[in-house]
């Protein structure tokens, strides 16, 4: 079973990701972190994120490995690394590079101790538009930027991240607009996606909308 949850950035997609695929005893990949990698090794090695051609070349030689070592960096998850993240992820070149790695999740997923699983939960904003566009079931999760922005200036506080809350609404704005204005494969919800809203919900009232319909859909296979 194959099941995408595309959305903005501080939806609620990685916890429900997290808990479908553990639900389900499926593979989880989360496709952000591709981006994450790329843009943070730029960072780290001080390449000015505006290099088109050198995002490109990192994007080339990553590796998983390299991916889930760079994911244990403490600004892999911070808000330096959402936005070294959506600036790469907007080039065509760096987009390329990485998507084949990402399709071919599909066909042979894994858990993370790399055994085989029989199936996948993408995480994303474009996992059911084009990654896979074939997947048996697509959820497009979403909240009101200044939900999102809450959610994720709790999160920044928690680790001892220094920021404000103005700062982070700011950002999560603007990558809104760089995410689904994006010429190649922006963020939208694809047409056969379920969406739903989580502004007002929590993470038990979201399962409790989910789980149905993915149940429904297990019977009719």
């Amino acid at each position: 079973m194959i099941i995408t949850i595309d959305g903005p950035a501080a939806a609620g997609k990685g916890t429900l990701s997290s808990y479908l695929a553990k639900e389900y005893k499926l593979a989880y990949f989360d496709t952000g972190m591709v981006y994450r990698a790329v843009g943070l090794q730029m960072v780290l090695t001080a390449q000015d994120l505006s290099d088109v051609s050198q995002a490109e070349k990192i994007a080339k030689q990553l590796t998983f490995q390299q991916m889930m070592e760079l994911s244990r960096h403490p600004d892999f998850r911070s808000d330096i690394g959402g936005h070294s993240a959506s600036v790469v992820s907007s080039y065509p070149g760096v987009r390329q590079a990485l998507l084949a790695m990402q399709q071919n999740f599909e066909h042979n997923p894994v858990y993370e101790d790399g055994t085989p699983a029989r199936g996948v939960v993408y995480d994303g904003r474009d996992t059911g538009t084009v990654i896979c566009p074939q997947a048996d079931i697509k959820f497009f999760v979403t909240a009101s930027p200044e939900v999102r922005a809450k959610r994720r200036y709790k999160e920044y506080v928690d680790k001892g991240i220094q920021t404000t809350y103005d700062k982070v609404l700011e950002d999560v704005i603007a990558r809104d607009k760089r995410d689904s204005s994006r010429a190649t494969a922006p963020m939208k919800p694809a047409e056969d996606a379920i969406l739903v809203d989580t502004s007002f919900l929590n993470i038990d009232e979201v399962k409790s909308k989910v789980i149905p319909l993915i149940e429904a859909k297990l019977k009719n296979q």
